[in-house]
């Protein structure tokens, strides 16, 4: 009915409301591997942070899609076309790259170039076929847990399930792995990052075949 219909739904991000979600992102991304890597020092990366995934979601907003769950923003999820997964200097200042290197400053933007050129390395060398591609999910801490990132990566696999498009992903947080494994993405490589202690896991799904 009526009710299960309401649970499933996802909306598109409102322009409007980029500021709240990239704070609850901070929240949402604030341990993990990635972060602590860009961004050490705690007090710089209650900051910055936000200021990255402020530039990410614009980013999305400008080449893919970027869902949340409800206007009480639980969970966001950025999708895009893999043409446009490579965060070029024309795309990334199309996106507020120049504010966002004055907010970082020169080291941590240096990290991020690093570890941006080096993931999209490697997802080249993994899928060169058109795909989407999972540029990040996260769910508010405070809503982990509650089968939010479900409610996010349902709909458009479904989509790319219609439409035959494989989905590739990569997460540097191992506690995710088996999420993702449930929604039928499998590991395609696992590597420790260069400069870094990070484990970088890669995950294809591809599309579902009805029998």
């Amino acid at each position: 009915g009526k009710m299960a219909e309401k649970n499933t739904s996802i909306i598109r991000l409102p322009g409007a409301d980029t500021h709240r979600a990239c704070e609850m992102l901070s929240r949402a991304f604030f341990h993990d591997s990635k972060m602590t890597h860009l961004m050490p020092e705690i007090a710089a990366r209650k900051d910055r942070s936000k200021h990255l995934f402020e530039f990410e979601l614009r980013y999305g907003m400008i080449y893919g899609d970027v869902y949340t769950t409800s206007p009480a923003l639980e969970g966001v999820a950025v999708w895009l076309p893999s043409d446009k997964s490579e965060i070029t200097l024309w795309r990334a200042f199309r996106a507020g790259g120049l504010g966002l290197q004055r907010h970082l400053g020169k080291e941590t933007m240096d990290r991020l170039m690093a570890f941006s050129a080096t993931i999209d390395n490697l997802h080249k060398k993994h899928i060169p076929s058109p795909h989407c591609y999972l540029f990040f999910i996260g769910v508010d801490p405070s809503f982990q847990g509650k089968g939010y990132a479900g409610r996010l990566l349902r709909p458009m696999l479904e989509r790319l399930d219609m439409k035959k498009i494989p989905c590739y992903l990569n997460t540097q947080n191992e506690k995710n792995i088996s999420l993702y494994e449930h929604f039928g993405f499998r590991v395609i490589d696992q590597l420790t990052l260069p400069d870094s202690d990070i484990l970088h896991t890669a995950m294809l799904r591809d599309p579902y075949q009805a029998t």
